[in-house]
């Protein structure tokens, strides 16, 4: 039976509707409900229900459509069963009255012939009451998964800030999953893994899966088998099942189906080793006359382009009112396919050695790899997840099982370990790394600098308006938005390196700014003074965003080492006392207004008035007399 192109909801287990006492459903004929799932219900009393199903519904009918003359010696109800299943319905769910009295023996011999479900539906329920039990276990179904997916999140990210950050999350990743976790270093190598080991078989397969959605780091030589960054392993192999979840158009479609493959619309075909391929979100598939591939690998028949167009018109709009929502635009979808057949097998290839692994090379070489791919080898289900960091990190997942909610779980973990390797292991993060190192051990900052990145630099201090002070996410998200990831929250205030090309323009929401003039990396000391004189100044003034205004001035006259010199000779009374000297700068820098600079520094105005009077004791001077001030302020910007 071919997979439905189901909606996002999750399955309802026929075992679930059969349990319900206030349906009264019995089973009469085909395989066991333990397996069989239901995405949806339709009712139709069509004797040709094939036009107006999506696969995987629970088709219920009354058998209005049965002729008199229809019995065990026609072939009408296997003709009916067979084009169900063709259809890819899940079940089939016959009333009883008031058309008929009970079910007809021929219905149950061809829907044990066909292996379709056979359910009774007593009088005494509506066909509206079990569409209505399917959506209500659906909803549980979508509660249960969302609470375990909200728990998982929390565990992961739990792990995430660790110690062992990589490792803890694989563990908690793979004991949600009751699997194998493993992480996948850019040359193929396994890093590190957690859970329970799989065989041999689907270990090497999901070490293939993961070449699949690894980025394409070089073109492949011309003529050359392998591109990494495709869907597709050759055929048979373990792991030729290979599903993009987002596929891409085959290389060639003409090579992988031809006409005269197309069997007889009540027929089938072999299963082949692409078929298995489809998306793991439903998308229309490329192929009109087949749906995407079961487990198994059977393909649904191609239909006759006379037996669509012989539909009624509104096919699409002609859906259950027990349907649920998005019914009639899938239904709209699934009525919009091109003719073709077997070019949804994402990536199958006809021209590949059976004796050797190789992936095909796209259409397009610059189309990027698909960021998962999922595989089942040796009854395990296998997912490979591509890092978002672009370092060709992957994770791999081997689980017995996909549930609801395994995808997602999974997609939180890639999301988690893209933010734990990506920067560390990045070219970038790793220059940073020695760069930071170089300079802890003696090497000045001048040496290391063509490890950052070119100069000139600015050094922007930011403090966030209101009260408080910055936490790390806000600081990184601060770097993030002015292209830096030389960020230092230093207490109230968040410190940037920034390159000079880089420097905001702009003031930036929430934040109060002072920027630097642009310095080579010996003078980076003297910006972060000048950044902080512009923010003391930003904050008096009340303005977003202040630079350092530099231009010559009468001091640059004076040799740097005299001038230092005396200011260390003028300023020693105070400068043992460092709130006093900050207080001083501050004070000067406002021309002596109590007001901004009590704001500028975070202090009571009466605090201020107390420290520049002892500042004026210290230094035996009057601080109201401008030549002063005006001497004063050359020495300090000398310390």
């Amino acid at each position: 039976m071919p997979d439905p192109a189901v909606p996002p909801t999750p399955p309802v287990p026929l075992t679930a509707l059969l349990a319900r006492e206030d349906l009264g459903l019995r089973q009469l004929a085909g395989p066991p409900a333990e397996g069989v799932v239901v995405h949806w219900v339709h009712t139709s009393e069509m004797a040709d229900p094939y036009p107006y199903l999506l696969g995987g519904e629970l088709l219920l009918s009354a058998g209005v459509h049965i002729p008199e003359a229809a019995g065990p010696g026609t072939s009408y109800f296997d003709d009916y069963v067979s084009r169900i299943v063709a259809a890819g319905g899940a079940a089939l769910g016959f009333g009883v009255a008031p058309v008929h009295d009970t079910v007809p023996e021929a219905l149950v011999a061809a829907c044990a012939s066909h292996g379709l479900p056979l359910l009774e539906v007593p009088p005494r329920t509506t066909f509206s009451g079990v569409a209505r039990a399917v959506w209500q276990l659906m909803a549980r179904a979508r509660l249960a998964e969302l609470r375990r997916v909200t728990e998982a999140q929390q565990s992961l990210a739990t792990a995430a800030s660790r110690p062992d950050p990589v490792p803890s999350v694989l563990r908690q990743l793979a004991q949600r999953l009751g699997g194998w976790a493993v992480l996948y270093g850019p040359e193929g190598t396994e890093i590190a893994g957690a859970g329970r080991e799989p065989g041999d078989e689907a270990r090497a397969a999901l070490t293939r899966l993961g070449e699949v959605v690894r980025p394409v780091r070089q073109t492949p030589q011309a003529g050359s088998a392998v591109s990494a960054g495709t869907a597709g392993t050759r055929s048979g192999a373990p792991g030729a099942g290979v599903r993009p979840d987002h596929p891409t158009p085959p290389p060639n479609t003409a090579s992988t189906t031809s006409p005269a493959r197309r069997t007889d619309p009540t027929g089938t075909r072999p299963a082949e080793p692409g078929d298995a391929l489809r998306p793991d979100h439903p998308t229309p598939p490329p192929n009109p006359a087949s749906r995407a591939g079961s487990a198994t690998g059977a393909t649904r028949p191609a239909e006759p382009d006379a037996a669509r167009a012989a539909s009624p018109p509104g096919t699409a709009s002609r859906a259950s009112a027990a349907s649920p929502p998005g019914t009639a635009s899938r239904a709209s979808a699934a009525g919009t396919r091109q003719a073709g057949s077997g070019a949804g097998r994402a990536g199958a290839r006809a021209d590949v050695a059976p004796d050797r692994p190789a992936l095909v090379p796209p259409a397009d070489p610059g189309r990027p790899a698909p960021s998962s791919a999922t595989d089942s080898v040796a009854g395990l289900h296998l997912a490979a997840y591509s890092l978002g960091a672009g370092h060709g990190f992957v994770l791999g997942v081997a689980a017995p099982q996909r549930t609801a909610g395994d995808h997602t779980v999974a997609s939180v973990a890639a999301v988690l370990l893209s933010l734990l390797t990506g920067e560390q292991q990045s070219g970038t993060g790793a220059a940073r790394s020695s760069a930071l190192v170089r300079m802890l051990l003696g090497v000045p900052p001048e040496e290391v600098a063509s490890l950052l990145g070119d100069g000139p630099w600015v050094v922007v201090r930011a403090r966030p308006d209101g009260d408080g002070a910055p936490d790390p996410v806000a600081a990184s998200a601060l770097g993030a938005a002015l292209g830096s990831a030389l960020v230092d929250p230093a207490g109230d205030v968040v410190r940037v390196l920034v390159p000079a090309d880089r420097a905001p323009a702009d003031p930036l929401p929430g934040w109060t700014l002072g920027i630097s003039s642009a310095v080579e990396p010996e003078d980076w000391p003297a910006a972060d003074t000048q950044a902080a004189r512009a923010l003391a100044r930003a904050r008096a003034t009340r303005a977003p965003l202040l630079r350092h205004g530099a231009r010559p001035a009468f001091a640059d006259l004076v040799p740097p080492g005299e001038a230092a010199a005396h200011a260390r000779a003028l300023l020693a009374p105070v400068t043992a006392h460092p709130a006093l000297t900050e207080t001083l700068r501050t004070w000067l820098s406002l021309h002596g207004s109590w007001d901004r600079t009590a704001v500028a520094l975070s202090v009571h105005r009466n605090t201020v008035r107390q420290r520049i009077a002892r500042c004026a004791a210290l230094l035996a001077t009057d601080l109201d007399d401008p030549d002063v001030r005006m001497e004063l302020w050359f020495a300090l910007r000398h310390i």
